[in-house]
């Protein structure tokens, strides 16, 4: 039995045995009805998730910081630093535009201007995180653009020149990302851009128009972590929450089977789940249902290696199975977990590393080399970078306000062609800093962010490139 499955067994035997039993007394039915409550809560997931994170970045007046009303083009103007808390994983490549729309009501249009051959992409996630639509540099080039957001069920005319994407949700998130090399130069070329590009309702399209400001609800609890806030809820009001959302981001023809047992429960879309119908003996298992469901879900990055569906090379942990899920609900919950907003594999893929090898973890106490053979960098169409990140995932600070490290950076090669990549504390020495990615004193963790990698071979989506492990220097 190799460590990474292994692992997986002890995990699993931990949650069975932290798992209260059920009281005495219980029987089949209400096991049955057990394990249906668990696959209902991972199945709701990322719609609970989606509905949560919604709430607390729109909840303000105006746009500021990674925060803006319903409805309004939130801006990032320039990369964040090593001070910054306010989510994890940030990139040092791509500049956000970002939205949150509800297209229940009426149809959104995004205008996209001339982006002179630079890579961007902007994904459309519907409220169960699958990406409907993905305008961008790959699949739609980057002259002019324009697109009608149309919600559920919407027939009517649109506007000449404007073409319209479907979302099967009310809810969608825009989630627009553009690279800039983050010079002041380049800054600036991307801030043009950003302000070239509008969005307004479709009732005000081709007038003046000036988004409303945003109401503020002092209830909304603007400190704790969303995914905090989602796991906290209780399973009543957790599958309440599910159920009203469905009614507006309805559940795709391929989620029947799991709706059947669902109403079983008394979770229906659009109708108020009423926890009192259950028996004392439901009601204590459903108690369960959350932790049991959370454990299982973040389980399934281990359990996932065995299923095909997660990877792991090298020391290197990821998936090309993002973006669009099927019924692939345990998968789809995972990524809602530690990676909200994640593209289709042809657009991008994240592979992670904690250590060089399975139950070990880097140091800054040490010094690794990543290295590259001749014409084997990082396959990509779009651009590939490697960041660094401290133990909770954060930027780290260093001599070079360094975060991450790319081709932009002027990669020395080696004599035979190959690049080396040196990831330690200390500076390996002036000739050598070109190919440095700073770490802190203590553990750290790395990011290689593949965008529009090549998908024939040598590609990391078909296997046929691998990345190369991060080595100790002894």
């Amino acid at each position: 039995m190799n460590s990474v499955v292994r692992t997986a067994v002890v995990w699993l035997a931990a949650i069975v045995s932290c798992a209260a039993p059920l009281p005495v007394g219980a029987s089949e039915p209400n096991v049955a009805a057990l394990a249906d409550a668990i696959e209902a809560y991972i199945y709701g997931y990322p719609l609970v998730t989606m509905e949560m994170t919604r709430r607390v970045m729109t909840n303000v007046a105006a746009p500021a910081g990674s925060h803006a009303p319903m409805g309004h083009l939130l801006r990032m103007r320039k990369y964040p630093s090593a001070a910054f808390r306010d989510v994890t994983a940030p990139n040092a490549d791509t500049l956000y535009t970002t939205a949150w729309l509800d297209v229940g009501r009426e149809p959104w249009i995004l205008s996209l201007p001339e982006a002179h051959d630079r890579y961007y992409l902007f994904p459309m996630l519907d409220g169960w995180t699958n990406v409907f639509e993905v305008p961008g540099k790959r699949t739609t080039g980057t002259g002019p653009q324009k697109y009608a957001i149309t919600g559920p069920g919407w027939q009517g005319k649109l506007p000449s020149g404007v073409k319209e994407y479907k979302s099967p949700t009310a809810l969608v998130w825009l989630l627009g990302r553009i690279y800039c090399t983050g010079t002041a130069e380049d800054y600036a070329a991307v801030h043009k851009l950003q302000d070239e590009i509008s969005l307004v309702p479709l009732s005000s399209y081709s007038k003046p128009y000036s988004p409303p400001a945003g109401k503020v609800d002092p209830t909304i609890d603007m400190k704790t972590a969303v995914r905090e806030q989602v796991n906290s809820l209780s399973a009543e009001k957790y599958f309440d929450l599910l159920a009203q959302l469905m009614k507006d981001n309805p559940p795709a023809e391929a989620d029947k089977p799991l709706l059947a047992k669902m109403a079983k429960l008394g979770i229906v879309p659009g109708q108020p789940f009423d926890g009192s119908k259950l028996s004392k003996i439901e009601r204590e298992a459903f108690s369960k249902v959350p932790k049991i469901a959370n454990e299982k879900i973040m389980l399934w990055m281990k359990e996932g290696i065995v299923a095909g569906d997660m990877k792991l090379v090298n020391g290197w942990l990821f998936t090309t199975k993002t973006g669009n899920y099927g019924t692939n609900y345990r998968q789809r919950a995972l990524i809602t977990a530690i990676g909200l907003g994640a593209n289709r594999p042809q657009d991008a893929v994240y592979p992670t590393s904690t250590g060089p090898r399975a139950l070990a973890t880097y140091s800054g106490a040490k010094k690794y080399v990543m290295h590259f053979p001749k014409g084997e960098l990082p396959p990509v169409q779009g651009f590939w970078s490697l960041t660094m990140y401290d133990k909770n995932y954060f930027f780290v600070a260093n001599p070079l306000d360094r975060y991450s490290i790319s081709a932009r950076q002027n990669l020395q090669a080696n004599a035979d062609g190959s690049v080396d990549l040196y990831v330690q504390h200390e500076s390996p020495g002036a000739d050598k800093e070109s190919n440095w990615l700073p770490a802190p004193q203590d553990e750290f963790i790395l990011m290689m962010r593949l965008y529009w990698p090549q998908e024939t071979a040598p590609s990391i989506i078909d296997g046929t490139w691998q990345i190369p492990e991060v080595k100790p220097v002894d």
